[in-house]
């Protein structure tokens, strides 16, 4: 009978006693499992009359409160605080701690970055990364048959449209334009984003990478405070012992236009192979604002100019540490962001 099946349970929770985890498990499951004793005695408990159904309802019920206050009351004098001799796990032992994370090479050189010319007063601009052809081409001055254009070198997304063809930007430069076109002068600002150049993967290229652009336009800006800035970003990022030197090179959106070098901070100007054995690394492009490009976003060629510079992240990041290869910051090795735990603030 049911009736004697309740008594005999009862009996033996009552007698039931453990200092072992894994026997108050066993209890557990036996008496309070889906599968256990108490399940079954209430499916049996559906199939007797309704007079047993008033007389065993009330002691069915105090004997399942009476299975679940033993094992509660066992796993709270520690129970479950014993060794698992069967799993060999200590249960008293403390859990693993978190592993603390690091910031990526690339963002701390961009925060860097940042902060440097925070201090010069410029701010950060953002702007799309699938631009058309006016704001990544057209408006910066280059030509019709520029290479700059070939799918070999872009990655095109759509052909034709009110401004030309849809592509990935090839640089952050676009954003110059977009800031100018709805703003009016004087512009200080720098453009920190991700571009994207049809080119081979290796370790000195990709087909993705980081650029931060810096614009500046205002009445009689010369040169002069091109390199003045450009000469305290570097003292600020690498060291005052860094040495500095302009080649004149040409950009369609800048005229006249340089690239600057450092000096290389690897083999400090000795020559290894980052540097090519010259002991000296380009690390930007820039020049003076061409007046076509003022233009071209409505603001007066003769009245303001403006210069305008920018820069690889990933070849900064290879100078400060000594990053070698270039698909090291994207492939998400875990080996080598710990490099960079202590970095993290």
């Amino acid at each position: 009978m049911l009736q004697d099946k309740i008594t005999q349970y009862t009996a033996e929770i009552n007698a039931f006693l453990t200092e072992k985890a894994d026997e108050l498990e066993q209890f557990r499951i036996k008496f309070l499992g889906t599968k256990g004793i108490i399940k079954d005695i209430f499916d049996e408990f559906k199939a007797v009359s309704p007079e047993e159904k008033r007389t065993l309802g009330k002691v069915l019920n105090e004997f399942k409160q009476l299975a679940e206050a033993k094992y509660q009351t066992l796993k709270d004098q520690g129970g479950v605080a014993e060794v698992s001799t069967d799993a060999g796990i200590d249960l008293t032992l403390p859990g693993e701690g978190f592993e603390i994370g690091a910031r990526h090479p690339l963002a701390l050189v961009r925060r860097e970055i940042i902060e440097i010319f925070n201090k010069l007063g410029f701010i950060v601009a953002e702007g799309p990364e699938i631009e058309d052809d006016w704001h990544n081409f057209s408006a910066l001055n280059f030509p019709e048959e520029h290479p700059a254009r070939d799918m070999q070198d872009t990655f095109f997304i759509k052909k034709g449209g009110e401004k030309g063809d849809i592509a990935l930007r090839t640089h952050t430069s676009s954003v110059q334009v977009r800031m100018m076109e709805a703003g009016k002068p004087p512009f200080r600002a720098i453009m920190p984003g991700r571009v994207y150049r049809n080119e081979a993967i290796s370790a000195r290229a990709h087909c993705f990478f980081h650029q931060v652009e810096g614009l500046y336009v205002d009445e009689n800006v010369s040169f002069a405070d091109l390199k003045q800035t450009l000469f305290y970003f570097v003292q600020e990022l690498y060291g005052e012992g860094t040495k500095v030197r302009f080649r004149p090179s040409y950009f369609p959106f800048t005229e006249p236009s340089a690239e600057m070098d450092i000096s290389c901070t690897i083999c400090k100007g000795a020559g290894c192979q980052m540097c090519k054995y010259s002991g000296w690394v380009e690390i930007l492009g820039c020049g003076m604002v061409d007046p076509n490009v003022l233009e071209n976003c409505n603001i007066d060629s003769k009245k303001y100019s403006g210069f305008a510079f920018g820069m690889g992240i990933e070849r900064i990041a290879n100078l400060k540490f000594e990053i070698k290869d270039l698909r090291l910051f994207s492939e998400n090795d875990a080996r080598f962001l710990k490099q960079y735990k202590t970095s993290l603030i």
